[in-house]
């Protein structure tokens, strides 16, 4: 059984009835779900990854102390614990009264600041920038199973996706990186015989290219180990993470290098044509780096426009 489906069993059959039962006065305030860090938070657990923090579990949202005290936080957090310690075959771990780091109570300002450093999820612009898009990924992740308040739901979907000019720097950053590394120094690399670097150069281009769809979609890319995955589940994209996979897993030898090359110099050209296609970019050329700045210059902001253009990666 998938995380998801067991935090959220786990919550309609215990969770549920005791708060209706002992807290409905804090229904109106609360929300629940599984959101945040592991595989289970975006459907990826499988039997490898059920050997650590895998358990029937949720979170339960709370607004601020003026609003939810600390007395009821701490009654909420105790009777969360004594919920069953077994549910369909699979044990719970021990959570202290004072709550645990990924399950159990948590305040909703301090969820959104250890994954963003806001509790209220309003980001600067230089905060956009520069937060790990993975800490965001997590942010949104999983599902909230109820939200009496709203105030959980609105901040997730504020930071649902960047805002269009800090997306179109991030596409613009990725772009660029994406010609010097796959366009310009991997071939370089192969005629010095420097296989080590073009592998480098070819892993570069690969987790480019891999951010520049993800913001095509506007989505989040999450943490590397799952970014593949993620991909290869956006209708449409499955062929293109093989291309990227056989790229950073093929050597460069046998004729294995100029199958590269003229992989890389296809994947721009696909990428290219989406980009004219969405109307990001007006320009028709397959190089990555003309892409970049014709990308950079439909920038609304003219501060953002005009901060160099790997401000973003």
């Amino acid at each position: 059984m998938k995380g998801l489906e067991l935090s959220k069993r786990f919550y309609e059959e215990c969770g549920k009835p005791m708060l209706e039962e002992k807290f409905p006065h804090l229904l109106p305030y609360v929300a629940v779900g599984l959101v945040g860090s592991g595989s289970e938070c975006f459907g990826y657990d499988d039997e490898i990854s059920a050997d650590h923090d895998f358990e029937p579990a949720f979170c339960i949202f709370l607004p601020d102390e003026e609003t939810v005290g600390r007395r009821s936080a701490f009654e909420l957090e105790r009777a969360y614990a004594r919920l069953p310690r077994e549910f369909l075959g699979y044990k719970r771990s021990y959570v202290t009264a004072v709550g645990g780091n990924r399950h159990g109570v948590i305040r909703t300002a301090d969820f959104y600041t250890a994954k963003t450093g806001t509790p209220d999820g309003e980001l600067s612009i230089g905060a956009w920038l520069s937060l790990p898009e993975y800490a965001l990924s997590e942010a949104v992740n999983g599902e909230v199973f109820f939200d009496g308040f709203g105030e959980f739901s609105r901040i997730r979907e504020r930071l649902s996706c960047y805002p269009e000019d800090v997306r179109l720097k991030k596409l613009a950053g990725n772009l660029l990186l994406m010609g010097q590394s796959g366009q310009y120094n991997y071939p370089r690399c192969i005629s010095r015989g420097e296989s080590g670097a073009a592998q480098m150069a070819i892993f570069e281009f690969v987790k480019s290219a891999m951010a520049v769809i993800f913001l095509l979609e506007k989505r989040y890319m999450p943490y590397y180990k799952w970014s593949f995955r993620s991909l290869r589940e956006i209708e449409g994209r499955e062929a293109l993470s093989n291309e990227l996979e056989f790229l950073i897993s093929s050597g460069n030898e046998n004729g294995q290098a100029e199958k590269k090359i003229s992989l890389i110099e296809s994947i721009c050209k696909r990428i290219s044509a989406e980009l004219n296609e969405r109307k990001i970019s007006p320009s028709d050329s397959a190089e990555m780096e003309c892409q970049a700045y014709a990308t950079n210059n439909k920038i609304k902001d003219t501060n953002l426009r005009n901060m160099h253009v790997l401000s973003a990666v």
